[in-house]
């Protein structure tokens, strides 16, 4: 394993190839495991070796060998908000972008920031500071990855409100995770390096349990894995010329079969590193009149939350479901295309007719994949 100072002079060596900030985010498999620790003594490094690096943001959790690594280091203070009575305090990005430092440091990546700021995530702040020519080092949990938001409610009970977008990590230069065996983890909770003693009992119970903790470190090790395999497969020349994957996800109005669908297609693109696209297509059974304000309002989110994730949404009206999945997908090239799995009303409308097995027929003679997600 690289030393820390190994660590380090590749970020720099990458930030001096190019003007355009640069990414390099430290993942984990949950808090505690060191990523901000880690983060603080590459900052020092840097500091070492002349480079203008300030710290932004940054949340030691009270853990005094975290806190103790911040002397020394140049600090931009916060900004003061009011917010429903109470002072907030938030990193000031248009600060960091005035003063304009080679590098910065912004924990908490997938944090949401207070009512009224410029952007409403931090990792948006982030891609700001990157077209601004400011490189950034950056720290996130695994179970804050969007795309696997619904495996991690499966692991730990617990549905993650604050997530980013697979793309970032993906734009990332460097994704490094840090890893910790259960047992060191657990050990580490129970020495108080984690949260305060009196929170250990209660998290021994919940979520620092061995068989979670080891199903959340094998997706941070399966995610740096993917980024690597993807980076090799862009920066090493190849001989042989491969067709681009091209995804296509096709929902409906069913908010929770959406959501997955559209969290799959996205982890199947990012690994293969392919582009993707949505498509919804409103039947005559789901016209505005037909379905409710609470089923429009979640059919938009998921727009939202397919762009976010990097896909291009398509939008037709018509009742030919099938025909509409096979034309859209010979218009954008797509070589796979997901589907739910066989239930509910976007099922029946497209079997009801012969225009299902016309597409069935139509893939088969085709380099077209079909994939029944569950």
């Amino acid at each position: 394993m690289p030393t820390p100072e190994q660590n380090a002079q590749y970020f720099l060596d990458l930030i001096k190839k190019s003007k355009q900030g640069k990414l390099k985010v430290y993942i984990g498999m949950s808090a505690g495991v060191g990523k901000t620790y880690r983060m603080l003594q590459e900052a020092h490094t840097l500091l070492r070796n002349g480079v203008d690096i300030k710290i932004g943001f940054i949340e030691t959790h009270g853990r005094s060998e975290t806190h103790a690594l911040l002397e020394g280091l140049p600090m931009i203070a916060l900004r003061t908000v009011f917010y429903r009575g109470k002072e907030l305090s938030e990193m000031d990005l248009q600060t960091i972008i005035n003063l304009h430092p080679e590098v910065v440091i912004v924990d908490e990546l997938a944090h949401t920031n207070i009512h009224g700021s410029k952007n409403e995530k931090r990792w948006q702040d982030v891609l700001d500071l990157l077209s601004a020519g400011i490189s950034v080092i950056s720290a996130v949990n695994i179970q804050h990855l969007e795309s696997l938001n619904h495996e991690i409610l499966q692991i730990t009970g617990i549905e993650v409100k604050e997530t980013i977008p697979d793309s970032i990590l993906q734009q990332a230069d460097e994704v490094v995770n840090i890893d910790l065996t259960a047992d060191e983890l657990v050990t580490r909770l129970k020495e108080g390096k984690i949260y305060d003693k009196s929170k250990v009992a209660t998290a021994l119970q919940n979520f620092f349990q061995a068989e979670k903790i080891l199903q959340l470190r094998e997706l941070a090790l399966k995610e740096v894995a993917s980024q690597v395999e993807r980076k090799v497969e862009t920066e090493v020349p190849r001989n042989v010329s491969m067709r681009p994957e091209r995804f296509l996800a096709c929902i409906s109005s069913n908010h929770e079969i959406a959501k997955k669908i559209l969290r799959k297609t996205a982890r199947l693109a990012s690994y293969y590193q392919g582009k993707w696209y949505v498509l919804y297509v409103q039947t005559s059974h789901e016209d505005t009149d037909k379905i409710g304000l609470a089923a429009q309002r979640h059919l938009i989110n998921n727009f939202k939350l397919a762009t976010e994730l990097g896909a291009e949404v398509v939008r037709v009206k018509s009742n030919d479901v099938a025909q509409n999945i096979f034309e859209t997908a010979q218009k954008h090239h797509i070589t796979t295309v997901c589907i739910g799995k066989p239930h509910g009303s976007f099922w029946r409308i497209v079997t009801r007719t012969s225009l299902f097995y016309k597409l069935l027929q139509k893939v088969s003679d085709t380099d077209i994949d079909l994939v029944v997600i569950s």
